[in-house]
């Protein structure tokens, strides 16, 4: 038995910590929170479970729109009071929810910043507790552009609390988040305009695809302003006066902001043990071990390669159990890792990327299935797979979706692209019919041909 008081502490409650904290406490280990903000960190709270549950009407919509001149006139309206009242209801009780659950497990919580003292010690508030272990599971925030005027930008925690819809929005940023959000505003009526700095939108993302999202919220309202740096916002009666450094200016209702986020290490104390970290994040080696053995990082506050996902972060996380309980000595190996930007249609991709597949056609082929005109999947025209079979062994090597089905689509071509799946080794699977499933899983064959 050690002289500490626990055998882990992790600072942070997010996906990047608890999921590794439960597999620690089913192996006797006795396990710390430490948490400055709600408990269960940024994605039930101010991220993607909060995002989802305001995006599933909008999703309705998209369908609905989808059978406009096939059987479907006219649809339903999104009330966002009614709507984000609801969202209130299922997110505004998971950190209730885990301020009983994780002490009825047997965690103890300390609210408060976590700042590390020394190799085995993090002040925890006004408290200081010591651990065998601890593993740092911060996670990031947002960035505020550095402009002047720059109070007046909302950001994604702003948004998904937003009491009322606002007539115009100018959203700062084409990425990921920026084109979730829009894509759901234009369809609730709100004037969109979007300043970006570089010349396109989504700049890690299949540009085919892309290309084809900009075109479709173009056609729906949305106006697009690339390559503009946002100069200074202003306030003038009760509106937002935004301008850009060649000149263009608008005034706008609500200013959103998503330009990007920062990793949370300030007041962390790692100068107190020399650990090292960059803007990125924190340095950890292939165990996820910082330059102080027993101090781990998990999650997004890694300096990493490795996309930064929810998904990610609970790998990470139950790879850190893993070393602390010593079941595994081997370096961390990540499992091919599907991403997906829930824009309305989605965009989902995984695998070795089209742009590379297409630079080698000697060793790759290309197949293009519009799978969203099959007779067999719901309507959508402009829905589309691009697969990438590798010629020698006829495996799926990357599949980029674009589509409504694309998340659960992508999930399961994750286990067919993980795994070195062949069309020969699909061929000896029966599938539900009909599906769009079916249609997909039944045509990953170098010859394309939908069933």
């Amino acid at each position: 038995m050690s002289n500490y008081d626990y055998d882990v502490i992790f600072i942070g409650t997010g996906h990047a910590a608890f999921h590794g904290a439960f597999k620690l406490l089913k192996n006797g280990k006795k396990v710390a929170f430490v948490e400055s903000d709600k408990l269960g960190g940024t994605c039930p709270n101010y991220g993607c479970d909060a995002k989802l549950l305001l995006d599933g009407p909008f999703e309705v919509l998209q369908d609905t729109e989808n059978y406009h001149g096939f059987g479907l006139d006219g649809g339903p309206q999104v009330n966002w009071e009614d709507l984000m009242s609801y969202k209130h209801q299922w997110i505004d009780r998971i950190p209730k929810n885990m301020e009983q659950s994780f002490p009825k497990a047997g965690i103890t919580v300390y609210h408060g910043q976590g700042t590390i003292i020394d190799p085995h010690t993090v002040r925890a508030g006004e408290q200081e507790i010591t651990a065998t272990n601890i593993v740092i599971a911060t996670g990031q925030h947002d960035a505020t552009l550095p402009v002047k005027g720059s109070e007046y930008i909302h950001t994604s925690k702003d948004f998904l609390v937003m009491e009322h819809l606002p007539q115009s929005m100018v959203i700062i940023g084409a990425g990921l988040i920026s084109m979730e959000f829009a894509s759901m505003m234009v369809k609730a009526g709100v004037q969109i305009d979007i300043i970006e700095f570089a010349d396109r939108a989504l700049a890690s993302y299949y540009p085919k695809y892309v290309t084809k999202l900009v075109a479709k919220l173009k056609n729906e309202g949305v106006n697009f302003h690339f390559n503009e740096a946002v100069d200074q916002i202003t306030e003038e009666d009760n509106k937002y006066i935004v301008t850009t450094q060649s000149g263009l200016s608008f005034k706008t209702a609500y200013v959103f902001g998503a330009t990007g986020r920062q990793v949370n290490i300030d007041g962390l104390g790692l100068e107190n043990v020399g650990i090292q970290a960059s803007a990125k994040g924190v340095k950890v080696n292939d165990h996820l071990q910082t330059s102080v053995p027993n101090i781990y990082a998990s999650g997004d506050v890694i300096d990493k390669q490795i996309p930064k996902l929810t998904p990610t972060a609970t790998f990470e996380s139950n790879y850190v159990a893993a070393q602390i309980m010593e079941q595994s000595v081997q370096p961390i190996s990540y499992p091919a890792i599907p991403s997906i930007v829930f824009t309305l249609p989605r965009i989902a991709e995984i695998g070795l990327s089209i742009a590379t597949a297409e630079q080698e056609t000697d060793k790759y082929q290309i197949t293009v299935l519009p799978y969203g005109q099959s007779f067999d999947t719901k309507h959508d025209s402009e829905a589309e797979i691009t697969i990438a079979f590798e010629k020698s062994t006829n495996q799926v090597v990357d599949a980029t979706i674009y589509g409504g089905d694309a998340a659960s689509l992508i999930n399961i071509l994750t286990f067919v692209i993980d795994k070195g799946l062949t069309s020969a080794d699909l061929e000896q699977l029966i599938f539900g019919f009909p599906d769009v499933s079916y249609s997909i899983l039944g045509s990953l064959n170098p010859n394309g041909m939908l069933g």
